[in-house]
């Protein structure tokens, strides 16, 4: 199990945090700040599903007129972690 801490860049929450198991699912991902009610939504819809799909599914969404989001920053994170 690999234990991630990701420091966001140009998004509200200020960093996540999650594990990749043995076999490449996410579990236990929380956000540090952001919108409290999706950023727990995508935590649950997240947990036991594949890193890399994860990863590809949420890359490159933006948030207003940010040039990424939360679920992006993610994104990163996962990939920098895989």
């Amino acid at each position: 199990m690999k234990d991630v801490n990701f420091n966001t860049k140009g998004v509200c929450a200020r960093s996540i945090s999650f594990q990749i198991d043995d076999e490449s699912k996410i579990r236990g991902l929380s956000f540090n700040g952001g919108c409290n009610g999706n950023l727990k939504a995508i935590s649950k819809l997240c947990e036991g599903q594949d890193a890399s799909t994860i990863a590809s599914i949420l890359e490159g969404n933006t948030c207003g007129f940010k040039n990424t989001s939360c679920a992006d920053q993610l994104a990163k994170a996962i990939k920098a972690n895989l």
